[in-house]
């Protein structure tokens, strides 16, 4: 049994009742969000014969072609890959990123530095970066006055937009201000490709970014706990067509890939996902309101619109960092008994502690905690497949931060 004491008990029942109109928000989304999913299979008529396994070359997979027009029609666009082969949200975007682009091309970030993994997928000087097919690279600061910087929009082939904070402290995009960015680039250049890296973002609101290719992984927010790996890419069909040619091969683009009997899984993913995103959202609007009762900066504050599933505490030192990780861990269903230590993990510049006791190694839409150890000591806590499971899992981590004060 976990051994909480009673004054944190009365600290996390102060910060639910502080939650109750946010958490009645989220509700309200899943449910809006339920439907429109529940719609898409309807109106696609999807059917138990698209479950069928495939192998080799995967030809006429009917399974395959089905779940493409589902993530097309609940993500509103005009087409959408959605694969199994895909190994992150990182290989996703990269895919679409050397898919897009030729050389001599600019691509000009709007929301300042990327994801540690996909700067070496960028300008990495070995392993066949951007800039080794001289792919040009720029980047505006977060929160720069697009029209300052109009002779750059013109110049660029793709305009690329991060949704979430990343190993930041800024605050994540919503999707009125992807819409508004996006608004006011096509502005200045029509013909750029406005890119959104998705990730994390899926479900939280009533829509999805309005974005000429929307991006996500689906061990995040659209593979509902279920979707073992994968991810998709999502938006103007001659743009995801070229995608699918760099995914595959050029030639073959969907016509073919096996789908090996994944495809109920990703399907099932999708049909749970606005239910379990919002399972995740409750879990840490719940950690900010409790993390805030206890002194602590959040970001974003618990009563803050949500448009992802990450939030960022700031803990102070390394050593509240290492135990808030541990004690997430201590509080998962899978190795319990794991205790994480800091580790070079490949793509990033600093040593990262990362709690995962998921079902799925590396699931993000399961309760995770993960940070650099760095300055300003900030740690990143995400998901939760049910809020009963991750309200655990956040109150282990206060009290480890208790007893460490004490």
């Amino acid at each position: 049994m976990f051994n909480f004491n009673s004054e944190l008990i009365n600290i996390a029942e102060k910060a639910e009742r502080l939650c109750a109109g946010k958490f009645a928000e989220i509700r309200d989304i899943a449910r809006f969000n339920g439907e429109k999913v529940l719609r898409a299979f309807t109106q696609n008529r999807v059917s138990t014969s698209h479950f069928n396994p495939t192998d080799g070359y995967g030809y006429g997979d009917c399974g395959r072609e089905k779940t493409d027009e589902i993530f097309a029609a609940i993500f509103g666009t005009e087409s959408a890959i959605a694969r199994h082969n895909f190994i992150s949200g990182t290989h996703a975007i990269s895919t679409a990123l050397f898919g897009v682009l030729r050389p001599g091309d600019l691509m000009l970030s709007l929301t300042g530095a990327p994801y540690d993994t996909l700067k070496s997928v960028i300008h990495s000087d070995t392993g066949g970066s951007l800039k080794e097919f001289g792919i040009k690279y720029k980047e505006l600061e977060f929160g720069s006055n697009l029209h300052d910087n109009a002779e750059l929009i013109k110049a660029c082939k793709i305009a690329y937009i991060q949704r979430s904070r990343g190993y930041t402290l800024r605050h994540s995009l919503s999707v009125s201000d992807i819409n508004s960015i996006v608004k006011s680039v096509k502005e200045i250049n029509n013909n750029a490709i406005i890119v959104t890296d998705n990730c994390y973002g899926e479900f939280c609101e009533i829509a999805e970014p309005n974005a000429d290719l929307i991006i996500g992984s689906l061990i995040k927010n659209p593979g509902g706990g279920v979707a073992r790996t994968g991810g998709y890419i999502a938006g103007r069909k001659n743009l995801t067509d070229l995608c699918a040619q760099r995914l595959s091969a050029v030639g073959i683009g969907t016509e073919a890939g096996c789908t090996l009997g994944m495809t109920r899984e990703i399907l099932l993913g999708i049909f749970l996902a606005p239910e379990i995103t919002a399972n995740a959202l409750l879990t840490t609007t719940f950690a900010s309101a409790l993390f805030e009762l206890l002194g602590y900066e959040t970001f974003p504050k618990y009563n803050e619109k949500r448009v992802d599933l990450p939030i960022a505490i700031k803990l102070g030192s390394r050593e509240k960092l290492i135990a808030f990780c541990r004690a997430v861990q201590a509080a998962s269903p899978i190795d319990s008994y794991a205790v994480p230590e800091p580790w070079a993990m490949p793509g990033y510049d600093s040593d990262i502690i990362m709690a995962s006791g998921a079902f799925t190694m590396g699931s993000s839409i399961e309760l995770s905690a993960d940070a650099p150890l760095r300055e300003p000591w900030a740690v990143w806590l995400q998901g939760g497949l049910t809020y009963t499971t991750g309200r655990i899992g956040v109150l282990n981590a206060a009290q480890s931060i208790l007893n460490l004060s004490n």
